[in-house]
């Protein structure tokens, strides 16, 4: 029998269930994309109801691989790209991210051939995650961790410019001077560093945002401008901090925090 004479009682029948037509075509056009809906997906990762991520892919701001989406699209969790407003997410299932408060001593990798304690040892075994950058092993404060490889690189990568804040507690009092030439970057065996934003609390504190990720940086910085550090605390990574949290401990990030460290990471105006 042709379509035409068919399509009627099956819209019938699609209005009488309450189900929405681009719904219905999914389930029955093989042709279409199949998976997960889109707008559950969104839901589960914590953007509203699924009404109201129904409502923001109809008006546009949800793209699938490049293409603005459709009410009623369906994707491969495993390998779709999708973007809100612009910004990248993570839509695969076991996604797990990780803020751990490093202590001193600890080591910012997976394993140690010394046999020192790692970070990684610090968070549960399952699933398998890994230290996005790294802290030295005398440096405390807080590390992510997690198995999503895409935010991984680009917390890590220069051209995404995620800020990091660290206090140091230096030996003497840095003057106004020093102070200035952290702001305006300063020359070391690697190069300039980039501008930092340089702060004193009186006599030896200071707090330093920096936004690349050179070895020791912070301390060679300090360093350079005659005044060692003698403790280096990291309490911020991007819009990531927890003052509450003790060295040692670890949380799950909210959903709230996945989205705002995902809208984070875009490249610097230029960096292409």
């Amino acid at each position: 029998m042709p379509d035409r004479e068919i399509e009627p009682p099956l819209w019938e029948q699609w209005e009488a269930a309450g189900t929405r037509p681009a719904d219905a075509l999914t389930n029955v056009r093989p042709d279409l994309p199949q998976g997960d809906r889109l707008q559950k997906v969104l839901a589960r990762l914590g953007y509203g109801s699924r009404r109201s991520c129904e409502e923001m892919i109809s008006a546009g701001r949800v793209t699938v691989d490049g293409v603005v989406a459709t009410l009623g699209r369906r994707i491969d969790v495993d390998s779709a790209t999708v973007e809100v407003d612009g910004v990248p997410v993570s839509v695969k299932p076991g996604l797990v991210y990780y803020l751990l408060n490093k202590p001193r001593g600890v080591v910012s990798t997976a394993s140690d051939p010394q046999g020192r304690r790692t970070v990684v040892e610090m968070v549960p075994p399952e699933p398998r995650v890994f230290p996005v950058g790294r802290l030295d092993t005398d440096t405390e404060g807080l590390l992510l961790l997690t198995n999503d490889g895409a935010i991984t690189h680009r917390l890590t990568h220069p051209s995404f410019g995620v800020e990091k804040e660290y206090l140091a507690e230096v030996q003497g009092t840095p003057t106004p001077a020093s102070l200035r030439r952290l702001r305006e970057g300063v020359d070391l065996d690697d190069g300039r560093t980039s501008p930092a934003r340089a702060s004193l609390d009186p006599p030896h504190l200071l707090s330093i945002t920096i936004h690349e990720g050179r070895n020791r940086q912070v301390r060679r910085m300090c360093e350079a401008i005659g005044h060692p550090v003698q403790r280096l605390v990291r309490v911020r990574i991007g819009p990531i901090a927890d003052r509450k949290l003790k060295p040692g401990q670890w949380r799950a990030l909210t959903q709230a925090e996945v989205q705002a460290l995902q809208a984070a990471v875009r490249p610097l105006p230029g960096s292409g």
